[in-house]
This record gives structure tokens, C-alpha cells and sequence, in this order.
């Protein structure tokens, strides 16, 4: 991998093949996405605009077709690397991925009508499928279906959120492995919600789908920056008591398995603060990553 972020810095015009190229092939839209986020946070949203420019045209072929993705994957992730370019804030960035995915909810709407509707019918077969065999009240398995309709565009738009902060996390390993050798590291261990940000984000996971269709689909944009909190949280635990790699692979079937049980986690660290009473503990001193 670092040898794709060594090609994509030698000049304009490798950068431009990844990104143009990439962006042609569904399979590849991250690598187009990170690679602009790249150049965004070493040369500034004026080199990554010249470079992604280039990309409208195969983004412009898809979005024809149907397929939003590249445009809404490539453009969410170098709006990302900005706000992280000018806070240095990983918190401001998972913030701002949640406002980013309302815009996602936005575009699909507009954009993937068809594709919701057929979702909501196939989930309505499962669902009368599974009345039939099950011995749960009509009644009660209607609200769960409804609601599960209401969230569809946010669960839709989350996933495009999460893949947006990943190739942002790919751009910033790339930057650190280049310039900057062991700094992602400490900056992504660092991460940690402020109580006041993280209780907000449970409130909308646990609470914004009673409010309403409009507000079911900002549960799972909330749950997004509460997940990579959790994550951050195990790897700093994990590098403070200089656990074995056991435990990271531990860690990531614990994220596949109990994902919810990581978010709730991250909430109660933004109140106790785990990794700094261990610090305190051992007599360590903050450690401020950069990338």
C-alpha cells in the first residue's frame, strides 16, 4: 500500500491515472477517494481539485447510469480531509460525517427512488414470511417493519458515510507512512468524543426513530462516529498495555460480532476517560499524534 501512495506523490500526472482510473472501476471508488484525500492533505484542496476534476467524467458516466456512488464516495471523502486539513480534529471530521450522510439521505432519495421502493417490497415479503411462521403479534411486527423502512435511505447513506471516513483513515496512514513514520498511530488512538458530542449521538441512535419517518434515518448516521471512537478506544488499550496481536484481531471480531456493545462503550469512555486514568496510572504523559 505504500507503494501506491509513493506513485500517486510523484507528480500530477500519476496522481491523476489513480484517481481518473480507479474511479472508472465500481470495485476501485475507494482507491480514487483516498488517493484524492491524499493530495488534499499534503498539497491543499487546490492540487486535489486539479487531480479529481479529471474524475467528473467516468463520475459523470455512473451518476447517468444510476449510480451515484463514485461522485457522492470520491466528493464526502475530500470534504472530509478538508475539515481534518484545517481542525486537525478527528472529532470535528466524525461530526462532520454525520451531516454528511444527511446529505447522502438527500441524494438518495432524489436519486435511488426506485431502488427504496424495491428494497421496502422485498422486505415486506420477508417480513410476511416471517409472520406466518413466527408466533409474534401482527401489530408489532408492522412497527418493526415500518421503521425498518423509514431508516433504509439512512442505513444506505451511513454505509456511504463509514466507507467515506475509511478512505479519509487510508489517506491519513498513507500520509503518515510517507512523511511522517509511527504519527497516524497515536493520532487515531487519541480519538475520543467529548461527553456532551458522544451522549448527543446516542440520544439519536436510541431516540430518532420515535420522533418520526424524517428522523428514523439519522440513527444509524449517528452510530458511524460512536463505532470508530470504540475503535480507537480498543487500540489505545490495546497499545497501552502492549497486548499481542491476538488481541487486535480480537478486537475486530468483537466489532463484527457486538458492533452495539463498541458504540456504548465509546459513550461511557467520553465519561470516564479509560485510557487516561491508565495513563495517569502509569505515570504517562499525553501523547498529541499527528499524520
Amino acid at each position: 500500500m505504500r507503494a501506491i501512495a509513493e506513485f500517486i506523490m510523484r507528480g500530477r500526472m500519476q496522481a491523476t491515472l489513480v484517481v481518473v482510473g480507479s474511479a472508472a472501476l465500481p470495485l476501485l471508488i475507494w482507491l480514487s477517494a483516498a488517493a484524492a484525500a491524499l493530495i488534499l492533505l499534503r498539497r491543499g484542496a487546490a492540487d486535489a481539485f486539479s487531480v479529481w476534476v479529471w474524475a467528473l467524467l467516468p463520475a459523470a458516466v455512473w451518476w447517468y447510469v444510476g449510480e451515484p456512488t463514485t461522485l457522492m464516495l470520491v466528493a464526502g471523502t475530500l470534504v472530509l480531509a478538508q475539515v481534518l486539513r484545517v481542525t486537525a480534529s478527528w472529532t470535528w471530521v466524525l461530526l462532520a460525517s454525520v451531516v454528511l450522510g444527511a446529505l447522502f439521505v438527500q441524494v438518495i432519495e432524489a436519486v435511488s427512488a426506485d431502488m427504496l421502493k424495491g428494497m421496502a417490497e422485498f422486505l415486506r415479503a420477508v417480513f410476511s414470511q416471517y409472520a406466518a411462521e413466527a408466533k409474534i403479534p401482527a401489530e408489532q411486527l408492522a412497527d418493526v417493519q415500518a421503521s425498518l423502512i423509514a431508516a433504509l435511505p439512512g442505513f444506505l447513506a451511513s454505509s456511504l458515510q463509514l466507507m467515506c471516513v475509511l478512505c479519509l483513515v487510508l489517506a491519513r496512514y498513507w500520509q503518515a507512512a510517507l512523511y511522517n513514520p509511527g504519527g497516524f498511530g497515536l493520532e487515531f488512538r487519541a480519538i475520543r468524543l467529548k461527553p456532551a458530542v458522544a451522549v448527543a449521538l446516542l440520544l439519536g441512535v436510541l431516540f430518532a426513530p420515535a420522533l418520526g419517518d424524517s428522523f428514523a434515518v439519522l440513527a444509524p448516521l449517528c452510530t458511524v462516529p460512536l463505532f470508530f471512537a470504540g475503535l480507537a478506544l480498543g487500540h489505545g488499550l490495546i497499545e497501552m498495555k502492549r497486548l499481542s496481536t491476538f488481541w487486535v484481531m480480537a478486537l475486530y471480531m468483537a466489532v463484527l460480532i457486538i458492533g452495539n456493545l463498541i458504540c456504548i462503550l465509546a459513550v461511557v469512555d467520553s465519561l470516564i476517560d479509560f485510557r487516561g486514568r491508565l495513563a495517569r496510572h502509569k505515570g504517562a504523559g499525553p501523547a498529541n499524534g499527528e499524520g
